[in-house]
């Protein structure tokens, strides 16, 4: 190994520029990962990092830096084998290009679907080449990388002709014809020669370059001034350490995306300061280039520029002012001046139709096109293409904004679908939340274990000897919605000799079929499972043991919730739906029907009693809105149904929480400095407001000081008359939670390990190894932990904390863009739900809804028959008031609004007066708003003040009274009349052990992508605090 040194100049975290002085080391042995590879010592180095570069191709392709930089997208294309990223290229796009475009560097070079690799060449001791004196940093990358091809070409044994595709002229003429088998040729000579068919590659590059062209001659022509520049990083990063500054992530109001955005603070800055509020930064000059997603540095205005919160409905028009009597109380205002951190994505637009693209000038190949999501400004390409893509949906990305430029440049990349397909519009949704769908690779298919008719997946003997084999002594069953695939829990209760009780809570041990470090997350069958097995006291329900391990188990049934809860109402007739009962001779049926009736009684016996204590604790009850979307025999669709909440749901969850609650405690206590963890922080107080001020419109206060105060202000704001108005609160306090986060146990203080919601002090998730990859990561660490001492070196399974850390970002971000992307999904098929029908005539499209929220220009209504909330006008575009009389129609008519507090009232000219009031039901019909550039949107009318009443309206709302069973209320206030005659030493004790709480169970996205692609879309919300 040889020692010399390496002079960086690098860019901080911050953005500043740092010349750092490093020792650097040099060695022979560094891997090509190349299966043509003849060196010993070079495979066996090989070997170990897994990943090969295949040798079925006819050359290898290296890029050099500015290949890299400028057309990593082209590099993504499948068709595009046998690449070799050097190290130099792969640091140069760190450094230049930020750690957004580095991170798609590093994940298309762990994609197994992708034919690429990188190679160190920098501690290569005969690739690496020290940079000479007066050598520009372009020059050297240029020489390094040609350098080590050259070698890649040598060490192959000749074998692969080895092409350097480079932008850089003298570099042709320099190294063109120097090394026999190697050649240096321009990325359009590459793309002409080699892939000359290849007509998506072709246009994505010609796309590139005149988007680069357009920048360069922009940077020429225009000398005026659109926008401030932006101040330099050592001045922003004096300003956020003296207070001058604030730092914050930028928020666009998607409903006033041209005038309110919203800076919410983080960083140093933030300490000094005494805001206790969000930042507004109003319309778009003050915004100052900066787009949605951004990390900025802000200034406050003087407070007497201080503007209000628009308080008015909106319908994501494009004015850059608001009435003035549309806004709210004077808040912090301020203007961006810096940003830290561009968060820049592919983006779905859609282009001009032919009259606007007349009307936007002379140049046809300059295009303004408008993004799918409102909050991103419009976004000026250079195509010829225009025209003839006016009628699709496209995915195009930005590459800079000029202060001398109205709007950002950017380029096309691909075409997704035609406007208004489905296809489409599910593809529009998975671009805009960076959500990759494509197929699992070969490799990663070969790590799947072989199941088919001929040759069953078979227990292993060796594996059977090390685990608990629970198959001939436990009824283990699973309880999933109708239709499901992916059963990865299963359940079990029994007596044991001593009189006492045995939960089981076994979940498919995906870890066993997925090692670790390797390229699959496969679906385990529950045959192989981990089970967290607790033993019971039979009377008080104590926990007395808890045992940790891998078993061997055999699902006895596979019962629907429906079906479940039939059995545990005694409904016999759902005996039927039981297949494992057919065939059966009635003796046998009987007491085998016995046995699992009296196991889901005494599983819900014991989750009724968990539950009552956790409640005494100050768990919530929060509330979502769940719709199943029911399909006819052609597989349109047919119905919208919200989900009925069953008691059975509760005792699954209880089970599960049960189980995440306790691997969380075993977890941390083996590995205090990492251990993947879920947090849930308490939420800003400023939150609550609007629920307070709802619940006082019926004479309800609500506290919300804790979580037990706010769980016990929510049980007492119950209206016998109308169940909705307990479910809308619920929803409004959802709705002011702070999202739950993954962490790692090293990354913060013990006090902050605490999980509001569910009022548990440590919590994690352990029991959907199939749908979650955090559960994978916390099976390894129980693992982990249940060996330590017994076996070998588990080290594999644990993770460093900075490496955790690291994790829990990225599954964090992931698992915010799956609940995006759900949430858009449930709105596209309410919307095809209701395209197609006539609004005036088709009685399904009017429906009782409730009013939540007044506004200066309308109400917002909740509609429980759909499950949709949206907003109501009273006041149209040609200022014209709606009026009802009586029980009759509503019209518009001349007149003014006047809104009050918990109420709102429309005068007419004439006199008339018509008020709506919180939690009103009236009438309303449902329309589908139509958009050629975003997505198609929900809209309510009014059409009468009186509630609209059908045969089942009165069902249908029972059926929403929220989903905590009376039989639990009643176990609830029995425990804690009997808790308080306790010994207060007893309670303590009681409050450590017993402390368990409940996990909202819901589909995987990859489940919802499979359902939406086949129309069938089932729970579609998930509670995302838990």
């Amino acid at each position: 190994m040889l020692r010399t040194e390496k002079v960086l100049q690098l860019r901080g975290q911050q953005g500043r520029a740092v010349r750092v002085v490093r020792e650097h080391y040099l060695r022979p042995d560094v891997p090509c990962r190349s299966a043509l590879c003849r060196s010993a010592q070079c495979r066996a180095a090989c070997a170990r990092d897994g990943k090969l570069l295949s040798d079925d191709v006819t050359h290898y392709v290296v890029p050099d830096c500015k290949v890299v930089q400028e057309y990593l997208e082209i590099l993504e294309f499948p068709e595009l084998k046998g690449i070799i990223f050097m190290q130099t290229a792969c640091q140069a796009v760190q450094h230049q290009k930020g750690r957004r475009q580095y991170n798609k560097l590093r994940n298309l070079l762990k994609d197994p679907r992708h034919d690429c690799t990188v190679f160190a060449n920098e501690f290569h001791q005969h690739c690496y080449l020290p940079r000479e004196k007066g050598e520009s940093m372009e020059k050297w990358q240029t020489r390094n990388i040609y350098n080590a091809a050259a070698w890649y070409h040598n060490h192959c044994l000749g074998q692969m002709p080895v092409v350097m595709v480079t932008e850089d002229e003298d570099a042709i003429r320099q190294y063109g014809n120097e090394t026999e088998g190697v050649f240096v040729i321009s990325f359009k000579h590459y793309l002409d020669n080699f892939w000359p068919d290849l007509k998506a590659a072709h246009e994505l590059f010609d796309s590139i370059v005149q988007a680069r062209r357009e920048r360069e001659s922009e940077s020429q022509e225009n000398h005026g001034k659109e926008y401030p520049e932006h101040l330099p990083v050592e001045v922003l990063e004096a300003g956020i350490k003296s207070g001058r500054y604030l730092q914050g992530a930028l928020n666009v109001n998607k409903h006033r995306a041209q005038l309110e955005a919203f800076v919410r603070l983080q960083g140093v800055g933030s300490k000094d300061t005494e805001l206790q509020s969000d930042i507004l930064i109003y319309g778009t000059k003050a915004r100052n280039r900066a787009i949605h997603g951004d990390v900025v540095v802000v200034e406050l205005l003087p407070v007497h520029e201080w503007k209000g919160r628009t308080v008015a409905l909106c319908e994501n028009e494009t004015e850059d002012k608001a009435p003035a009597d549309t806004t709210g109380d004077p808040m912090p205002t301020g203007k961006v001046v810096g940003i830290i951190q561009k968060n820049w994505r592919d983006y779905v637009v859609t282009f001009p139709s032919k009259e606007e693209s007349q009307s936007q000038g002379r140049n046809a190949q300059k295009v303004l096109v408008t993004p799918w999501d409102y909050r991103i400004p419009k976004i000026r390409i250079s195509t010829q293409q225009a025209e003839a893509l006016q009628e699709y949906r496209v995915v195009v990305r930005i590459d800079s904004w000029e202060s001398t430029s109205l709007y950002p440049n950017g380029h096309f990349v691909r075409v997704l679908g035609r406007i208004g397909d489905l296809e489409g519009e599910i593809a529009a949704i998975l671009v805009e939340n960076s959500i990759c769908a494509a197929p699992f690779s070969e490799i990663q298919m070969s790590e799947m274990p072989v199941s088919s008719p001929k040759n069953p997946w078979k227990v292993s003997p060796e594996e059977a000897k090390k685990r608990l084999d629970l198959r001939d002594t436990h009824l283990i069953f699973s309880i999933d919605p109708k239709g499901c695939e992916d059963v990865d829990d299963a359940l079990s209760v029994r007596t044991l000799p001593n009189g006492n009780l045995e939960l089981g809570v076994h979940i498919a041990d995906v870890t066993h079929f997925v090692a670790a470090n390797s390229y699959t997350d496969v679906e385990a069958r529950a045959r192989y499972a981990v089970s967290v097995l607790w033993e019971l006291e039979k009377e008080s329900l104590e926990t007395l043991r808890v045992q940790y391990t891998r078993t061997l188990i055999r699902s006895a049934y596979k019962l629907e919730y429906e079906t479940a809860q039939g059995l545990l109402d005694g409904d016999t007739s759902v005996v039927g739906d039981i297949l494992e009962l057919k065939g059966l001779e009635e003796g046998a049926r009987q007491k085998k029907l016995a046995e699992l009736v009296w196991a889901i009684s005494k599983l819900t016996d014991i989750a009724r009693h968990v539950r009552a204590k956790r409640d005494r604790c100050g768990a919530l009850e929060l509330e979502g809105i769940e719709i199943r979307v029911q399909l006819d025999d052609k597989r349109n669709i047919h119905d919208l149904i919200p989900k009925q909440p069953l008691e059975v749901h509760e005792t699954v969850a209880e089970c599960m929480i049960l189980a995440n609650h306790w691997v969380a405690k075993r977890i941390s206590e083996d590995f205090p400095l990492q251990a993947l963890l879920r947090q849930h922080p308490p939420p800003r107080q400023e939150f609550f407001t609007e629920l307070r001020e709802c619940a006082s419109a019926k004479g309800f206060s609500i506290d919300t000081r804790s979580n037990k105060a706010l769980a016990e202000s929510l049980d007492r704001a119950n209206d016998p008359s109308d169940p909705i108005v307990n479910k809308l609160l619920r929803s409004m306090a959802t709705h002011a939670m702070s999202n739950a986060l993954y962490f790692s146990t090293g990354s913060c203080t013990e006090e902050q390990f605490h999980h509001y919601g569910l009022a548990l002090e440590k919590y994690t998730h352990f029991t959907s190894p199939i749908r979650r990859y955090a559960d994978i990561v916390v099976h390894r660490l129980l693992m982990a932990a249940t060996l330590r001492g017994t076996t070998g070196d588990v080290k594999d399974n644990i993770i460093s904390n900075k490496d955790l850390e690291e994790l829990c970002r990225h599954i964090n971000n992931r698992n915010r863009a799956a609940q995006r992307a759900q949430k858009q999904s449930t709105e596209l098929f309410q919307c095809m739900y209701f395209r197609d029908r006539s609004a005036e005539s088709d009685e399904r499209c009017v429906a009782d809804g409730v009013i939540y929220s007044i506004r200066t220009n309308g109400v917002l209504v909740f509609v429980p028959r759909y499950g949709i909330k949206g907003a109501a006008y009273m006041k149209n575009k040609e200022g014209l008031v709606i009026s009802c009389q009586g029980a009759g129609s509503c019209q518009w008519k001349p007149g003014s609004l006047h809104r009050s507090q918990h109420k709102i009232t429309s005068t007419t000219t004439a006199g008339d007066l018509m008020t709506l009031s919180l939690f009103d039901h009236i009438t309303v019909r449902i329309l589908v708003q139509s958009s050629r550039c975003h997505a198609e949107t929900i809209k309510l009318e009014i059409i009468s003040n009186s509630p609209h009443r059908t045969a089942d309206t009165e069902a249908a709302q029972r059926s929403l009274h929220g989903v905590k069973s009376e039989l639990v209320k009643e176990v609830s206030r029995s425990a804690e009349e009997a808790q308080r005659a306790q010994d207060t030493a007893r309670l303590e004790v009681m409050d450590e052990e017993l402390r368990q709480f409940c996990q909202t169970k819901g589909p995987s996205l990859y489940q919802l992508l499979e359902e939406i692609r086949e129309l069938a879309l089932l729970d579609v919300t998930e509670d995302i605090r838990t």
